[in-house]
């Protein structure tokens, strides 16, 4: 599979999960339709989130992470502050948001970014709530490894200050880490279940320089336990419910399904697993249906081939 067919199929797989979650998020797993009603448009029965908002947007999720990848083209490389003013600009105003409407905005994203708005520096920012552990900084991490071309030290370094202005503590840093490294894996066309035990194995020797980070890994994140998750919004879940989804399906489709499946945090969830299901199985493997049906697409693409 050719490398822009993993890096495409990244960025929609993690829109098209976030978009197809919008309508579930927040109902709990026995109330989400079944497996083949799941669609954009749910049933006609099903009282959906956010019913003001057309079929096929995004949330805050894909608005954030393609602040990011905006900021890594601009500035050929991570830099917090701009990141930061771009996260401030799409809370602000709508940047890289679906006709730019923000109508879907985490507690602690909410009360970080107002602070910055008022003075207060990006490192601090994130900090707010000391053991916030929402999973805010996971859902738009992805394209940090998708352009990365550093080592792996220097990607889990930006992976974690990718998370300063929004949720500082260790435990996002670690989430976010682990994820991008599996991701690198899965674009040098590993399996999943190799590009997770390579992705910790170089996480937990580099991370023997840091033990801080050791400690939140093996007392956090648990990886030597079973992966499994409920879909909620706390990050260590999201990550966990995203692995366990991805050891257990066989298509893009498959997985973002049963990402919602999960209930609660379902277009968080569908967001998280779908970026690493299309890396996985590439672009052409997403549903046609669903590409079609997906908000700002051109908007995208020529983020995409700039």
């Amino acid at each position: 599979m050719k490398l822009n067919e993993k890096f495409t199929g990244g960025l929609y797989g993690l829109l098209i999960g976030d978009a197809l979650g919008v309508p579930y998020e927040f109902h709990p797993a026995n109330s989400i339709p079944s497996y083949q009603e799941i669609e954009m448009i749910p049933p006609d029965n099903f009282s959906r989130s956010h019913p003001t908002v057309a079929p096929g947007t995004y949330s805050d999720d894909g608005a954030q992470a393609l602040c990011l990848l905006d900021s890594l083209i601009t500035c050929q490389k991570f830099n917090l502050q701009d990141f930061s003013e771009k996260l401030s600009n799409w809370y602000q105003n709508g940047y890289w948001a679906v006709d730019h409407i923000v109508f879907d905005v985490g507690l602690q994203t909410s009360e970080a970014l107002h602070a910055y708005k008022n003075g207060l520096s990006p490192e601090q920012c994130g900090l707010l709530r000391p053991n916030g552990k929402g999973n805010g900084a996971l859902m738009r991490v992805l394209p940090l490894a998708l352009w990365h071309n550093g080592s792996d030290k220097d990607l889990i370094l930006d992976a974690h200050s990718q998370c300063q202005i929004t949720h500082g503590h260790l435990c996002n840093q670690v989430c976010c880490a682990l994820y991008c490294l599996t991701a690198r894996f899965l674009l040098k066309g590993e399996p999943f279940h190799f590009s997770l035990s390579y992705a910790l194995h170089s996480l937990q020797k580099i991370y023997k320089q840091m033990p801080a980070h050791q400690q939140e890994l093996e007392w956090s994140i648990r990886p030597d336990q079973p992966w499994i998750g409920t879909g909620t919004g706390y990050v260590v879940d999201s990550l966990r419910s995203a692995f366990m989804i991805l050891k257990q399906t066989s298509c893009y489709e498959e997985a973002v399904k049963y990402a919602i499946l999960l209930g609660n945090d379902t277009d968080t969830t569908a967001c998280i697993t779908g970026g690493l299901a299309g890396i996985l199985y590439g672009y052409s493997n997403i549903p046609k249906r669903w590409i079609a049906t997906l908000k700002g697409k051109s908007e995208i693409e020529h983020l995409l081939y700039q």
